[in-house]
């Protein structure tokens, strides 16, 4: 293990930049700038139907904007590189086959349907889900015989079946395992691929990781870890689960009950130093108790003596009142120019006005006939809650359909005109709807209104944390309003 301290995260370029992502990035930070160490982007892009380059390029951005850098990435270099997975293939085959030679792992050469019969038995039969061992007696001429007919197969740790298995958590001590509850988990994927599991421990070793900081829901993943370290006969690094991000009603934090993605809070205007700051109150408390602080006074002041390990509750109304507090400490001038750059920037303002510009007689009329474009959330008046209602439809049929455009938006790295108008004729074609159906309460859910600019200019303009977050709310407000 590296003498000097090194930190790291790995996100997943699969979606939009997650409030956890930052949340486990910051303390990462904290704690390599604490102890004088370095702070590691790894992108874990193994994943390649769902990866993306424009998730990465959000990722980054979106913790640059917080302030939160890096020493060593895909973007800066470094000399442990690749930081994408992606592009370190010949490095996990290396392993892979060392593990092979070791009898430390094996190939499986079953067929998904075996695999998705086993698992019903194993249902049935009120056992532990988990792969039976199958390929594990196989010999090496049946395991030629099979290589040479080309017959895919994926690469599976071989655990042992009696025995523990201890991990030694930082915050919460030694946690033991049972083996016969770990299962021999795939390393290696039919197409080649490594899986989390592998590419996360032979990563950290080989980028001399010497603490793990991450959210608590990966301790039922780290015996599979502390394994596989075992079979390479490495030491693992210090591993610090911490406490979930939570939604009010101790569930784990999720966009179907919070905006979870950075580009949200950005859009909206919330400032990225209160957001570190309400950030660092998760789970953590300053020595004076002072809810407000910078990154600097974490530097300063963070130890792991002050986490609270209950799950710490993701407010929104409390991050609000927060930035409240930041932005009436800004200067005129600071405020000024906060609102020049996000809600009432060039580039916002330029994409607005073609689409209303035949609506206005004189500029006043500019500021009604675009409000919807600047709230955060709209208001349904009786009039629009009518309308957020298809002919012959009920409150569960358009949830279903405002759920169905928000999910569809919700994939989306680029939201554009042509993007929005596929989504809601897929949904359309899909549900077996009529467009009467979908535009008119799709555009009463975004902006409130029944007369706006065209409904995918509006849409594309509004941007997908808006639309998606407006249609959510629809779905709330007929729930409780319409009978």
């Amino acid at each position: 293990m590296s003498d000097q301290v090194r930190l790291r995260i790995g996100p997943s370029p699969t979606g939009d930049p997650h409030v956890g992502t930052a949340y486990i990035a910051l303390f990462n930070t904290v704690f390599a700038k604490q102890h004088g160490g370095k702070f590691v982007l790894r992108i874990e892009d193994t994943d390649q139907t769902r990866s993306k380059p424009a998730w990465e390029e959000m990722i980054c951005e979106s913790l640059q904007w917080l302030g939160l850098t890096w020493d060593e990435g895909p973007d800066v270099g470094g000399e442990y590189g690749p930081y994408r997975q992606s592009e370190r293939g010949p490095i996990y085959a290396e392993h892979i086959n060392m593990l092979l030679e070791k009898g430390a792992a094996y190939r499986c050469f079953c067929t998904a349907e075996r695999l998705t019969e086993l698992r019903a038995q194993q249902r049935e039969q009120k056992v532990n889900t988990g792969y039976d061992g199958h390929c594990l007696g196989l010999s090496a001429d049946e395991i030629k015989a099979k290589l040479d007919e080309g017959i895919d197969h994926v690469v599976r740790l071989q655990v042992p079946k009696d025995g523990q298995t201890t991990i030694k958590d930082h915050l919460r001590g030694e946690v033991t395992f049972e083996n016969t509850q770990i299962d021999d988990q795939v390393l290696m994927k039919s197409d080649g691929m490594p899986t989390y599991h592998l590419a996360n421990v032979v990563d950290d070793h080989l980028m001399k990781i010497t603490h793990v900081m991450r959210a608590e829901e990966w301790i039922n993943s780290t015996p599979k870890h502390v394994l596989l370290y075992d079979a390479f006969e490495w030491d693992p690094p210090v591993f610090i689960h911490m406490p979930l991000l939570r939604n009010n009603d101790k569930s784990k934090i999720s966009k179907r009950k919070n905006p979870v993605s950075l580009n949200y809070y950005k859009e909206a205007g919330f400032l990225p130093d209160a957001m570190i700051n309400y950030l660092g109150m998760m789970g953590w408390t300053m020595p004076s108790g002072e809810e407000k602080f910078t990154l600097e006074d974490m530097v300063e002041h963070f130890s792991f003596d002050r986490i609270s390990l209950g799950g710490p509750v993701f407010d929104v109304k409390k991050l609000t009142w927060l930035n409240g507090l930041y932005l009436r400490e800004q200067e005129p001038n600071e405020l000024f120019n906060q609102l020049r750059s996000v809600v009432l920037s060039d580039d916002y303002l330029q994409e607005i006005l073609p689409l209303v510009q035949e609506r206005v007689e004189k500029l006043e009329d500019f500021v009604d006939q675009t409000a919807f474009f600047f709230s955060g959330d709209v208001a349904y008046d009786e009039q629009a809650t009518k309308h957020l209602m298809a002919k012959g439809k009920t409150v569960k049929e358009m949830s279903t359909i405002f759920k169905a455009i928000g999910d569809k938006i919700d994939a989306m790295s680029d939201v554009s005109v042509e993007g929005i108008e596929a989504a809601l004729k897929e949904v359309i074609a899909e549900m077996e709807l009529k467009p009467k159906h979908v535009f008119m309460p799709v555009r009463i859910a975004v902006t409130g209104r029944k007369a706006s600019p065209s409904l995918f200019e509006t849409m594309a303009v509004l941007g997908k944390e808006r639309c998606r977050r407006r249609l959510r709310n629809a779905i709330a407000h007929i729930k409780q309003n319409v009978k």
